[in-house]
């Protein structure tokens, strides 16, 4: 295991010094990340880098160590904190329990003292961290974890890729609740063509997968989850005669989200599978009706046996698997890994047509999805955007290799796209930020978790997100703010410079002075008065 960091805070050099030197840390299991003059400094070390403990004094200028631990037990809550001072009060030790402080040590302390308190504070920090991993916590995190384990058993199963030898074990550990007999997969396919204008669209799927399962749930037993942008059902049957109920119920569903939502909604109907493992030639035969939505109509049930009564076996109407690698790579990859991941995409499709129509039917799919991924991620280009019912009439005539040429070029220009959009995205989160900051920075208890919590995102994401784009932690852009505006009241109004403090969000004149002073190397009145001999210099000059 790691050491444990350590941040020291004392306002006294020499003492600093000594405690570094008193002890062996690394043989102690800790490791000194830094040293803080003041509460100030140590605030700002701590938002770059979060110690596991810190040790502070309780005396010190601006910001004593009581007021420092409540900043630490407001936005560090794991981190622990032993007071380190030669103040032997009660008022002091009292509020120190209050604050959870973990050792009250009184100043000074020899090597023997510290290495005992340093010997039991790393034996509570492993203690913590092995409870972490016990039994009762793992189950917790497992019960979490079990829906997003049951979809990606589900997405496999369709795939095709469960070994009969493993099923059981997946169906117990993953509490599956499908027992058959006998098994029937839908493709609920929402268009995002015709939405409806004041629905988001990435809303739009889940708002049908909510209205699926309220309308099913008295009838059929069934999961779901969402697999390739559609919505999934695996329904149970008794026998293989349900599925003309359950094509009329589908019908019926068709109609009644258009009715409730306004969203056109096409399922499509798989063969009945005996075994769970059958369930990917069922799940083709669905995504397969579907694709039919361009002869027999959108929102619709289309039973694939009704309008496709041969045998569908040894055909899958895309490979899910390709189709799902190349969309990751347009997320994530290079020009040459996504340009690899299209071809092999196709070379796919390629060997495993049988016919015209079936060639037609995979590119028409293929459509679909970069449109639907392209909706979904707020992506607008031009083959998306305009024409696209001639993209669909001429892309399927393509020769192969002009196919593999146009299926390089909009994947990476959706990367490119997607890459842009995210780039907006966190600039405008910033932004969002800096104007909160610029609204509130009169606020004394502005901090990180206020903007975070308006802004809707982790501490951890923004503050990591912040500083990659302005260079600055957030409390650094807070307080440079906050000082700029002072500089300005200071030379453009004759307030006092304590009134100017608490203006700007510091009650306390000396901290005030404090953190002016740091900043511009004068304190406010001389900064004040700098200028005005400046100005009045310049007069005379001229």
């Amino acid at each position: 295991m790691e050491n444990y960091t350590l941040l020291l805070v004392d306002d006294e050099e020499e003492v600093l010094d000594a405690i570094i030197k008193k002890l062996d840390w690394e043989a102690l299991g800790f490791t000194i990340i830094g040293r803080a003059s003041s509460g100030m400094k140590a605030l700002d070390i701590m938002a770059d880098c979060q110690p596991d403990v810190i040790m502070t004094d309780i005396k010190m200028p601006y910001m004593n160590g009581l007021e420092l631990i409540q900043h630490v037990r407001a936005d560090y809550p794991t981190t622990k904190v032993l007071i380190f001072t030669g103040f032997d009060e009660f008022e002091y030790a009292k509020e120190a329990l209050h604050l959870s402080v973990g050792e009250y040590i009184l100043k000074p302390a020899g090597a023997k003292e510290l290495t005992e308190v340093f010997t039991r504070l790393k034996e509570k920090l492993d203690r913590e961290i092995n409870e972490s991993r016990n039994v009762e916590i793992l189950q917790q995190h497992y019960q979490e974890s079990l829906p997003l384990m049951q979809t990606n058993f589900y997405s496999t199963l369709l795939e095709g890729k469960i070994k009969e030898v493993d099923l059981p074990r997946y169906l117990a550990n993953y509490q599956i609740p499908l027992t058959g007999p006998l098994y029937c997969c839908l493709v609920l396919h929402t268009s995002l063509t015709q939405a409806p204008a004041e629905m988001d669209i990435s809303l739009l799927v889940a708002s049908v997968q909510q209205q699926a399962k309220n309308y099913f749930d008295q009838e059929w037993e069934a999961v779901y989850f969402t697999y390739l942008t559609d919505t999934v059902m695996l329904v149970q049957l008794q026998n293989e005669n349900e599925v003309s109920r359950l094509t009329d119920d589908c019908d019926h569903l068709c109609k009644y989200i258009f009715r409730m939502i306004g969203a056109i909604v096409t399922i499509g109907i798989g063969q009945v599978a005996a075994h769970l493992l059958e369930l990917d030639q069922s799940y083709a035969g669905a995504r397969m009706a579907v694709s039919y939505r361009g002869i027999y109509g959108a929102s619709r049930v289309i039973n694939i046996k009704e309008v496709a009564p041969q045998k569908m076996e040894g055909f899958n109407l895309t490979d899910d698997i390709e189709l799902s690698d190349l969309l990751k790579k347009i997320h994530v990859g290079s020009a040459d890994e996504i340009s690899a991941e299209a071809n092999k995409y196709l070379d796919h499709v390629y060997t495993t047509e049988k016919s015209l129509p079936q060639h037609i039917i995979v590119v028409s799919e293929l459509i679909g999805s970069l449109y639907r991924f392209a909706a979904n991620n707020s992506i607008s280009i031009a083959p998306f955007t305009k024409d696209l019912k001639d993209l669909y009439q001429w892309l399927p005539d393509l020769e192969p290799e002009a196919l593999r040429r146009w299926l390089v070029e909009i994947s990476n220009l959706l990367h490119e796209k997607l890459r842009s959009a995210g780039s907006r995205s966190t600039q405008s989160l910033v932004s969002k930020a800096q104007e909160y900051v610029h609204q509130n920075y009169a606020n004394e208890s502005l901090s990180l978790d206020d903007v975070c919590q308006s802004l809707g995102v982790s501490n951890s994401y923004f503050s990591s997100m912040f500083k990659r784009e302005t260079g600055k932690s957030f409390i650094g852009y807070l307080t440079d703010y906050r000082l700029d505006r002072a500089s300005r009241l200071l030379l453009e109004t004759e307030e006092k410079s304590y009134v100017i403090g608490r203006k700007i969000g510091y009650i306390d004149p000396n901290y005030f002075s404090y953190v002016f002073k740091r900043r511009f190397g004068l304190s406010p009145l001389k900064y004040r008065m700098g200028y005005a001999e400046s100005d009045e210099q310049r007069v005379k000059t001229h």
